[in-house]
């Protein structure tokens, strides 16, 4: 019989650990990450219940990027919600699936903005595919009274961000802007154990990622470049993965290597994915674990947002690799 591990560093434990580096540190951040878990863990258990109690399907209506709503999608963010605002530590909620930012009512507020996509890759959820959820964690800068310009903060500007990917296994991705580290959850114990330590993204990779069926609508720069992936002058081509669940396509980009894309196309001249919630939260996530992530012009994480489901293109993934795209722009 295996013996029973008595020191588990959970991420709980690690969040505390990162908090003691901080002299001024509250336990603030430490208490909303523990509400954020909880939502994912409950995410988590009805994801794998979600054929069993009859989850699946639309629910009716659709969100405010004009996709579908499944019943999913309206269990996890309600989850979110409710679990983030009774933190006492939030003040403002931005959710994909909420048309308005969300105003924590004043008896509950604290000083924390959360963004967050509650169940991203909602269109794979009924054949089985990988889906997750993104956050992205902020301060409240001003003194004004709340409102969603409280929002409209830089991605740099984060104090934390991540995202859980419900797949072969549960796992949770945070950066507290001190690198990168995984937590894997442990169902027989209820808790994220950290398995992946440092997690680092390799200088160049061999897989690109996006959906080839909108080459047609690609700029130059995106079409030179997939080109000469496909057909390179040196070496062997680069290899096609695209699942199409945003958390699941960066997970495996940062594990291998290589690069995630979602440009702007002739139907999408702005992009498809939402800079708040999706591209600012993975893009922090990426450079700390050592890559880049632009979209084609600047750093993602320098753009100032102006709405709260703003979109924009973007490119992340291994250092190498995003530079070549960048070059490619340059010479636009």
């Amino acid at each position: 019989m295996a013996p029973i591990e008595t020191d588990y560093m959970s991420l709980t434990r690690f969040v505390l650990s990162e908090q003691k580096k901080h002299p001024k540190a509250t336990g603030d951040l430490t208490q909303l990450m523990n509400s954020i878990l909880t939502a994912i863990k409950a995410i988590s258990s009805a994801v794998r219940k979600a054929g069993i109690h009859k989850l699946f399907g639309v629910a009716g209506g659709s969100n405010v990027s004009g996709d579908e709503v499944k019943k999913l999608d309206i269990l996890s963010n309600d989850l979110f919600v409710n679990m983030l605002k009774s933190s006492f530590t939030t003040v403002l909620l931005v959710s994909e699936e909420n048309e308005t930012a969300i105003e924590v009512e004043v008896e509950n507020q604290g000083k924390y903005v959360v963004c967050f996509d509650p169940l991203d890759g909602s269109s794979n959820i009924d054949c089985l595919v990988s889906i997750g959820s993104i956050f992205g964690i902020y301060r409240k800068v001003s003194d004004d009274p709340v409102s969603e310009k409280d929002a409209f903060q830089p991605g740099r500007e984060m104090v934390a961000a991540g995202y859980a990917l419900y797949g072969s296994a549960t796992m949770v991705v945070l950066s507290t802007g001190q690198g990168v580290n995984g937590f894997m959850l442990d169902p027989s114990i209820g808790e994220f154990i950290l398995t992946e330590k440092d997690m680092r993204i390799k200088p160049r990779g061999k897989i690109y990622s996006l959906n080839e069926g909108y080459e047609q609508y690609w700029d130059e720069p995106t079409k030179a470049y997939v080109k000469s992936k496909k057909f390179p002058e040196n070496g062997k081509p680069y290899g096609a993965r695209y699942i199409g669940s945003m958390v699941a396509d960066v997970h495996r980009t940062i594990c291998y290597g290589g690069i995630f894309m979602y440009p702007a196309t002739t139907q999408s001249p702005k992009g498809k994915l939402r800079l708040l919630y999706e591209c600012n939260p993975m893009a922090f996530v990426v450079e700390q674990a050592g890559g880049m992530a632009t979209n084609g012009h600047m750093r993602i994480l320098d753009i100032v947002p102006t709405s709260i489901h703003q979109r924009t293109p973007i490119f992340l993934g291994s250092k190498e690799d995003v530079q070549e795209i960048i070059d490619l722009y340059k010479k636009q």
